[in-house]
């Protein structure tokens, strides 16, 4: 059965995106089956894997709304190994009409049932707010990964995600776990970047992941070319960054199956 792995932070410009886009495109690239799912009404995700904006798509908002099956809405995309559940601008009204619907935090999860069982890794890329979108996607998952810009204040931002991840797990979702923390939009040559990240290590320990996501052109190129940074420049130092973020997960997952129990997530 695959994990399902919610990519969130409740500040928006951290790369939560990005991250989604080419974590899932390398996973693929290691073999993994991995889908995407677009929850974000700006659908970005969607046309940086290359789909332009279709109204006649049948995007996630069919799904969670209409209760129509996910199965039949799932695309192929270029990469390897990697499927994607659309987004479109419909979805800016469905935190609104999900408030009156019976199980309302727990639509994805329930859409995602039939069709769990077909990836390694499902990666929901969340909205920058805590709407009833994010809700869901939360309550529909094993754990969090949370991208961290470097820069001032990120600390005091990632504290807050905490605080409310925890009353998440009190209501929702009490198998809930931080999957990790990556550190993005880093650039060594700061003293800022190299002070941030320490910060963050030094507060977060292990929960901090070894890789970290560089500042680079190709990452910020790719996504106008409808391609993860893999297929459009593979030997940048982008697509390596999230090549490794990728092995640096599948290789938890391969000790916490291995050790045969959960891996901690101390303070989580």
């Amino acid at each position: 059965m695959g994990r399902v792995i919610a990519i969130a932070n409740q500040k928006g410009g951290v790369g939560k995106t990005t991250t989604a886009i080419n974590l899932g495109a390398s996973l693929g690239s290691l073999g993994k089956k991995c889908l995407l799912i677009d929850s974000d009404s700006q659908a970005n995700a969607t046309s940086a894997l290359g789909f332009p904006r279709d109204p006649l798509r049948r995007t996630l908002y069919h799904s969670l709304i209409l209760g129509e099956s996910v199965g039949s809405m799932i695309l192929k995309t270029a990469s390897h190994g990697l499927d994607l559940l659309p987004s479109d601008k419909n979805l800016v009204g469905a935190a609104v009409e999900l408030v009156p619907m019976e199980n309302r935090e727990y639509r994805l999860k329930a859409a995602l049932a039939a069709d769990i069982q077909n990836y390694d890794y499902i990666l929901i890329d969340c909205p920058p707010a805590l709407d009833l979108l994010t809700v869901n996607a939360l309550a529909a998952s094993e754990s969090i990964l949370v991208p961290i810009q470097c820069e001032y204040l990120a600390l005091e931002g990632v504290s807050e995600l905490l605080d409310t991840l925890m009353r998440l797990r009190r209501a929702l979702n009490p198998e809930l776990r931080i999957e990790g923390i990556v550190l993005t939009m880093y650039d060594e040559r700061t003293t800022l970047s190299r002070q941030v990240a320490s910060d963050l290590r030094n507060f977060f320990g292990a929960q901090v992941f070894e890789s970290v996501i560089p500042r680079n052109v190709r990452l910020a190129e790719a996504p106008s070319y409808g391609k993860p940074v893999l297929a459009y420049d593979p030997r940048s130092r982008g697509a390596e960054s999230y090549i490794a973020l990728a092995k640096e997960i599948i290789a938890n997952d391969e000790k916490r199956v291995g050790k045969g129990f959960e891996r901690p997530d101390s303070g989580a």
